[in-house]
């Protein structure tokens, strides 16, 4: 394996974690609940969204560590974070405890989404990056599907500590992770931008473009760095339009109702009618599909480009959520919707999940990288974070406002990713195939 894949696969174990870390709730969603006897406002807060607020901080603060300290020393406490919201939150003897150690993880998986992205981006060519930087994505739904199994495999396993074993096997991987991350080399932009140290820099992209053309890659890079001030500021009417760029493509990530479903699975499929002891088997079917057409999504980034599979993932959403909300609505039977909720997460997995995380990592310039990934994540963590908060409000089944049927859910999520559309339409430009530095003049103007 060449060196760049090498790096690249170890930081987007970062992903893994994320994954992992995000989903695994689910199976706790209902035990806990039960154990603690919570109210449906303090459960969506405490429980099931807290992760998602300690998210929100993270990635809107994950930019400055990466700035100031390095991406690889961020990526390496992020680690700490995960392994300690693993051991914490297994262990909590009360809502309280558990939901602070969820809001540690969250951190860590708001900083992953900043960090591993954009180091990545920084160290591989133009040709190589969308598929490169969009392993983080894969292995993010490589977690969320071991997470579904995981959760599925220890059902049963202690019984009313089984969610205990859910949460806190997640600590394997973190620990394998934090060791696995020390291994790799600093991002040479850092170098450059922060440390002035060319050497260093040249030794980590020699392994990448070979000795010639490495020379040629620092001084394009040291050219662009020098075009602005050291104390250059993100919000300026400079970068107005990455800015816009990166919030509407995190924004209508999450109105997509993504995180609504994964979250949720059990839940919603219960209410579409299959059997409460069969919700978490059938959760393991949305991890795979979501795999599956997550590496059909990675195989084509760098070939089709980010517009294309933006277009070809808005069509299948539009029509997945609208026929979720018919079935509901009509009491269609419930294989017909758990097939279209499919076609909604293979839709979601070629389309937004591939090239979120890719195209943010792209359309800032690489002085204020590091920032710009914490807006547009930070942006994709706040929806998130509001639509976990506020489902258990709508889908409770004894309270919820729509609890007996939430068909207007999905006709809403609907009409948000035709907007989606016309964003990709009529806005987003494409970025493939051309080099970080490209791309800043092509954007910036």
């Amino acid at each position: 394996m060449k060196a760049v894949q090498k790096w690249s696969v170890t930081v987007a174990l970062a992903g893994f974690l994320f994954g992992f870390d995000t989903v695994v709730i689910s199976g706790a969603n209902l035990p806990v609940k039960e154990l603690w006897n919570l109210s449906p406002w303090f459960h969506g807060l405490f429980i099931m969204s807290m992760a998602l607020w300690g998210t929100v901080l993270g990635s809107l603060t994950g930019g400055i560590p990466c700035d100031k300290f390095g991406r690889k020393k961020t990526l390496f406490w992020i680690g700490i974070l995960y392994f300690a919201s693993a051991l914490g939150s297994a262990l909590s003897p009360d809502p309280y405890l558990f939901s602070f150690f969820r809001f540690i993880g969250g951190v860590g998986v708001g900083a992953s989404s900043v960090a591993a992205p954009t180091y990545i981006s920084e160290i591989t060519t133009a040709s190589n990056r969308g598929k490169l930087v969009a392993l983080y994505q894969f292995n993010l739904v490589l977690g969320i599907l071991i997470a579904f199994f995981s959760n599925y495999l220890l059902e049963g396993f202690q019984g009313e500590n089984d969610w205990r074993w859910m949460m806190g096997v997640e600590a394997i991987p973190a620990f394998l992770y934090t060791v696995l991350v020390m291994t790799v080399p600093e991002s040479p932009r850092w170098l450059l931008h922060k440390k002035k140290d060319e050497q260093g820099a040249f030794a980590v992209l020699n392994q990448v473009y070979g000795k010639q053309e490495t020379q040629r890659k620092i001084d394009s890079i040291k050219t662009e760095l020098a075009k602005t001030t050291d104390d250059v500021k993100l919000f300026t009417a400079r970068f107005k339009k990455p800015l816009i760029l990166a919030f509407l493509i995190a924004f209508f990530n999450q109105v997509s109702g993504i995180n609504f479903i994964l979250y949720y699975a059990p839940e919603i499929l219960v209410k579409a009618g299959l059997a409460t002891e069969d919700s978490l088997l059938n959760s393991i079917s949305i991890g795979v599909v979501n795999l599956i057409f997550t590496f059909v999504g990675v195989g084509l980034i760098d070939r089709l480009g980010r517009r294309t599979l933006m277009f070809i993932g808005s069509f299948g959403y539009i029509i997945s959520l609208v026929t979720v909300a018919w079935c509901f609505y009509s009491g269609a039977s419930p294989a017909l919707l758990l097939t279209f909720i499919l076609i909604f997460i293979a839709s979601h997995a070629v389309g937004q999940g591939a090239v979120i995380w890719v195209f943010i990592s792209e359309v800032f310039p690489n002085k204020v990288r590091a920032y710009g990934q914490s807006w547009g994540t930070g942006t994709h963590w706040v929806f998130a974070a509001l639509i976990t908060l506020l489902t258990p409000v709508f889908l409770d089944g004894e309270d919820g406002i729509f609890k007996d049927n939430p068909w207007p859910i999905f006709a809403f999520f609907a009409f948000m990713m035709f907007l989606q559309l016309l964003f990709t339409k009529f806005m987003m430009p494409e970025t493939k195939g051309i080099s970080l530095e490209e791309l800043e003049e092509k954007i910036l103007g």
